[in-house]
């Protein structure tokens, strides 16, 4: 399988409210920039990148965590960013049940991160 294919499968691995939340956030990821390849790394991971690793998504017991590679280097006006904020490179969201997705922020963010991709190939 592709990995579009695999990540296919392991949202429909959460019959739950956690599924549902990843295919929104898949939506947002995708919508925010159609140059974002997916990906399927680390044993059983969804990655986006573009010019290098963008973000990981995973769901967890009560969560579903997205986590950005570059995340302490992008500015978070709209402060998503509320887990891994002690460590120097990479930050991430927590999202659980109830939750409501930012889409313009999480948007907003998600280009963050492309532009500072983007910013690194040309050095």
């Amino acid at each position: 399988m592709n990995p579009s294919e695999l990540i296919d499968e392991y949202i429909a691995g959460f019959p739950d409210w956690r599924g549902k939340m990843l295919a929104s956030l898949r939506r947002v990821i995708r919508n925010a920039d159609p140059k974002i390849i997916e990906e399927w790394k680390w044993m059983g991971s969804p990655v986006w990148s573009r010019n290098g690793l963008i973000l990981v998504a995973n769901a967890h017991k009560d969560k579903v965590k997205l986590t950005f590679a570059q995340g302490a280097s992008l500015p978070d006006p709209d402060k998503l960013f509320n887990a891994g904020l002690k460590g120097n490179k990479w930050r991430a969201i927590d999202l659980f049940e109830g939750n409501k997705i930012k889409k313009l922020q999480l948007t907003a963010l998600i280009n963050s991160a492309v532009a500072l991709n983007l910013s690194k190939r040309h050095k």
